[in-house]
């Protein structure tokens, strides 16, 4: 794969239903200038944790590889425990996703059984991931293409619907550039509180941007595809989701955004594009897939990568002549498949707590790429290593994976003060807990030290 699959794989992974459904919720809580500063702040989050997993990503350019950076640069079981996080995390996306592309599929189908659409999905992103690494990543970069461009024409025809250009738009009423953004209770309506719990949430909502480092083993010339992706995503991330919650917070009037349909159809329909809903309808099953394509790749490298250290069952290594994990990819398509199922069958205990930790996954996952990237550049300089001769290197050493560290923290320690989420940190700590228990008493402190070719 090129810089170009894996920015799409990483644009993939982010842009999903968080942003074509939930925005909405996102500017309920925190006010229409609130939202915009919660996802700055994500933003600026994501670019200080790509910055460690640029230069770690260069280091140890291997599949599965950010579970590789914490057994390495930290230890064994923080490595195993890492994996088996994001491995979670992204099994139950993929239940998720299936689920949710059937219902929505119903508008089209009304009599076709949701259960009938999942096995289809299933089977299309399973042949996508089972035939090549270039393959995949090329079905990627289409699916990333039919969002992006649908965050394309929201910016486009919705900013200059706002500086008075609507055409088609049947209503003389719609709000002039930034008006919106002055509610009846002020700037911040409530209170600059709900900046910094919804910030807690976008944090999840940029989750998908360090598909990269999973898929730098598979990558042509990783020195110069891995930087280049890396800089190009954080761009266009801030870039579509900045702009885009910019443009919907000001066309929607502040106290009418939420929940009932997607922000995407309230805003084309107000300036007037035809079949908006058929269209978003379209594009949010088109964005529900490509994360289910991207969650279902990195599963099966984490699995293999797991297997390769050692600490997964040897057939999970097997791999085809062209070079994909088999055993892993039916392996995590049955946990993706698992989770659909508890989510109807347990969806008040197994799937609580399933979706609890996948949310603290993705945080505590970020936490371990940081810490990692910490201790293996303390590491590199005392053992004579040359930092400018490195082909990327995170600027500003130590304080970007400091300051990467502390944000994510703040954000988990956040969550115990939200209701809402207070689940993730209880069902997220005992997961935790559990996978350095059962490594300990599995593996011991014994651990391969042989090196990465």
């Amino acid at each position: 794969m090129g810089a170009r699959h894996l920015v799409m794989i990483a644009m993939g992974g982010v842009i999903g239903s968080g942003l074509f459904l939930s925005s909405g919720y996102t500017i309920s809580q925190a006010g229409p200038l609130g939202a915009v500063i919660a996802y700055l702040i994500g933003a600026f989050v994501v670019y200080l944790v790509m910055a460690c997993l640029g230069e770690l990503a260069i280091a140890y350019p291997v599949s599965g590889a950010f579970h590789i950076y914490a057994a390495r640069s930290i230890g064994p079981a923080t490595g195993f425990t890492t994996a088996w996080l994001y491995w979670l995390c992204w099994a139950v996306a993929i239940g998720s996703e299936f689920t949710a592309s059937g219902l929505l599929m119903q508008r089209w189908f009304p009599g076709v059984d949701v259960w009938v659409w999942c096995v289809i999905f299933a089977a299309v992103l399973f042949g996508f991931n089972a035939v090549s690494s270039k393959f995949f990543g090329e079905s990627e970069f289409w699916f990333a293409i039919v969002k992006v461009g649908a965050i394309l024409v929201l910016i486009v025809f919705g900013g200059a619907a706002l500086l008075g250009f609507h055409p088609l738009s049947e209503g003389a009423n719609h709000p002039f550039l930034f008006e919106n953004f002055n509610t009846s209770g002020g700037l911040f309506p409530n209170g600059f509180a709900g900046v910094l719990v919804t910030a807690l949430a976008v944090f999840y909502a940029f989750s998908g941007s360090e598909l990269i480092g999973v898929a730098a083993g598979e990558t042509a010339d990783p020195a110069t595809s891995i930087p280049k992706a890396m800089r190009s995503t954080v761009i266009r991330l801030l870039i579509f989701f900045v702009g885009a919650i910019a443009v919907i917070a000001a066309t929607i009037p502040f106290a009418e955004v939420g929940l009932d349909e997607s922000p995407f159809v309230t805003v084309f329909s107000s300036i007037g594009i035809p079949f908006a809903a058929d269209i978003m309808n379209f594009v949010i099953i088109t964005a529900l897939l490509s994360a289910g394509n991207s969650g279902l790749f990195s599963c099966a490298r984490m699995l293999y990568s797991l297997a390769d250290e050692g600490h997964a069952p040897r057939a999970l290594k097997k791999l085809t002549r062209r070079g994909i994990p088999m055993t892993a990819l039916s392996v995590s398509m049955l946990g993706g498949l698992a989770s659909l199922i508890s989510s109807v069958v347990a969806p008040e205990t197994v799937y609580l707590a399933l979706v609890s930790v996948a949310g603290f996954a993705v945080v505590g996952v970020w936490m371990s790429i940081t810490a990692s990237h910490f201790f293996h550049r303390r590491s590199f300089v005392k053992n004579g290593g040359d930092v400018a001769a490195l082909p990327y290197k995170a600027p500003l050493f130590p304080l970007v994976p400091i300051l990467a560290f502390s944000l994510c923290l703040i954000s988990l320690v956040g969550i115990a003060f939200d209701p809402n989420q207070v689940a993730a940190l209880y069902f997220g700590v005992a997961f935790v807990g559990a996978c350095y228990a059962f490594f300990y008493f599995k593996y011991g402190r014994k651990t391969r030290t042989d090196q990465l070719s």
